[in-house]
């Protein structure tokens, strides 16, 4: 066939010349011959399509057997076009939703009553909102009215109580009484992961005959229908006369006395103006000495406030130097400041002199700490100096323990400990005067300057990280083992325990500027304070321990009412009463 295609071609090539001659005798014979294979192929084409188009056309339905169908099928063959509009589906609308009610349930994995702390669940649909840091006040609220949720929620369903707040709760009990019987739990976990959903075999709003109940249940409900005057039902607190939708128990326990948080004042009695007060973060510039008097150290100078008068003097005025610290000593008069040039001055508060100047550092002095006639000092050049303000020595004894500068410094007075924190976020426990430290301590992740000894237990140290570690450490420098830790969620500046109860309080930094209280060693949050617009870098305590005193970057101190008075023991109440 193509040998025949190749000679039509030619011979009308020759045909379309204008001056070709005519064809020669064998080119006619091909011409023919190939005239007659065309013809004969297009007879070929016509034959087939008549026989494929019967073969497609279809018989009738009456002519053609089921069996034949069966065995015989023909597909028919899909045309490619538009698709077919999509059916639609009936709607079916209903008052109301019918679940299947399975023989084998359970209440608790079919609704999941609780969740893993205590407090309703939330939809699986809503988006959960970040929830706040657990020791945050409003956070404990909410914790506190979720769990007397789920305490009221188990006593009206029968189900054991999980809630450790309420468990020693005597209005509490597994069976109480028979106003809505649940079936009993089969399976420990409420939340098992292989647990499905399911509707409970009770109805939840069903109520149990009298006569059906057990022996054990609530004497408070009635055994039997009342039939007659004689055996009349005459409790009060029965359910027959209730007119609360709650069971007596679940009343008893709302309404039995909650222990609420003492009141603390958030406004601060007394704001004074602090002008030059530094905003460094390795500085100690407040202290309150027992004489009731307040020292601050503003630029060059130390200005005291006295807080029975309120009056305000200025102790000193240094040449061609700055104040970085002071501190007063436990009894007496005497105030050591520190200089930015590495001296320590030693000054009597009442006479308004200068006692001596005492050398030894190289650089800044940012913490100072007294322990009767022991004077140590801690500077940016890395060392602690111990000096007896009684000898003229300049210094008995160099610690060099700290690999940069020494912000945190406190002498615990009951067991002759020193607690030393520093910028290379140690914190290092000396024995005495000893030249090694008894114990180092490593765990904070940025400078440690909070450090306070509590008066209430023996070795017990509280310690403060910075902005990269956020955190309030307690240790027993008796065994050297962390006792509790716990993440405020800003840097901690300062730390001092109550004189009067066991509670703390912390100054915070970066990134809310809050004093907060907290209850040792729950470490609950009594209250948090703010007012301060730069980080909270000083803290002070009055000599009766029942108001701070704190000081910013926003050049302010401000006095907050924070503590109780110390309470006193019966006896001697007795003895003063007697006195009188």
């Amino acid at each position: 066939m193509e040998e025949v295609g190749q000679d039509l071609a030619q011979y009308e090539r020759e045909l379309s010349r204008p001056h070709s001659p005519s064809p020669s005798p064998a080119a006619r014979r091909k011409l023919s011959t190939a005239s007659k294979s065309t013809s004969m192929s297009a007879t070929v084409a016509r034959s087939n399509k008549r026989t494929s188009s019967d073969r497609a056309s279809p018989e009738p339905i009456a002519s053609v057997s089921p069996r034949r169908l069966q065995e015989n099928p023909t597909p028919k063959e899909k045309t490619p076009g538009a698709s077919p509009a999509r059916k639609r589906q009936k709607q079916v609308f209903t008052d109301r939703f019918i679940p299947n009610r399975p023989s084998n349930s359970d209440l608790a994995s079919a609704y999941h009553l609780l969740h893993d702390e205590g407090s309703p669940a939330l939809s699986s649909g809503l988006k959960s909102k970040k929830r706040a840091p657990h020791n945050d006040l409003q956070f404990q609220k909410t914790e506190e009215a979720n769990r007397t949720y789920s305490s009221v929620l188990r006593s009206e369903l029968d189900l054991p109580s999980t809630v450790p707040d309420h468990r020693d709760s005597p209005y509490l009990s597994s069976r109480a009484s028979g106003r809505g019987r649940t079936p009993p739990l089969t399976n420990t976990s409420l939340h098992g992961p292989s647990i499905s959903p399911a509707t409970p075999r009770k109805n939840l709003l069903s109520f149990s005959s009298p006569k059906h109940l057990s022996a054990g249940s609530d004497p408070l409900s009635p055994s039997k229908t009342p039939s007659s005057r004689r055996s009349a039902n005459l409790d009060p607190r029965s359910a027959i006369y209730s007119l609360s939708p709650i069971k007596y128990s679940s009343q008893q326990l709302l309404l039995s006395p909650q222990k609420q948080p003492r009141a603390v004042s958030k406004v601060p009695y007394k704001v004074l103006d602090a002008p030059e007060l530094a905003d460094d973060f390795y500085l100690n510039l407040v202290d309150w000495g027992t004489s009731n008097i307040l020292g601050v150290g503003l630029g060059k100078c130390v200005y005291m406030w006295n807080s029975d008068s309120g009056k305000v003097t200025k102790l000193c005025e240094l040449d061609q130097d700055s104040v970085t610290s002071v501190n007063w000593i436990q009894k007496g008069s005497h105030i050591a400041v520190g200089t930015h040039k590495g001296y320590v001055q030693i000054w009597d508060a009442n006479a308004g002199r200068r006692l001596r100047t005492m050398t030894g550092h190289a650089s800044r002095v940012g913490a100072l700490a007294w322990n009767e006639h022991i004077l140590s000092s801690g500077s940016r050049d890395r060392s602690i100096l111990h000096r007896d303000v009684r000898l003229p020595d300049q210094y008995i004894q160099r610690l060099t323990g700290h690999k940069q500068e020494v912000c945190g410094l406190k002498w615990n007075p009951d067991d002759g400990q020193l607690a030393s924190g520093g910028n290379d976020n140690r914190l290092l426990i000396w024995d005495g005067m000893a030249t090694e430290p008894l114990w180092k301590f490593t765990e904070h992740q940025a400078a440690v300057k909070a450090i306070a000894w509590s008066p209430h237990q023996r070795g017990l140290l509280a310690s403060g990280g910075g902005t990269a570690d956020r955190t309030i450490r307690f240790w027993n420098t008796m065994t050297g083992n962390l006792v509790q830790e716990v993440d405020t969620g800003s840097q901690v500046c300062n730390l001092a325990w109550s004189k009067n109860s066991n509670e703390i309080v912390s100054t915070h930094g970066f990134s809310q500027n809050q004093i907060v209280v907290w209850k040792y060693p729950s470490m609950q949050q009594v209250v948090s304070l703010t007012g301060h617009t730069y980080r909270v870098l000083y803290l002070a305590m009055s000599p009766d321990g029942e108001v701070i005193v704190t000081g910013a970057g926003d050049e302010t101190l401000r006095f907050w009412n924070v503590f109780r008075k110390r309470e006193k023991s019966s006896s001697l109440g007795k003895f003063e009463a007697s006195l009188r």
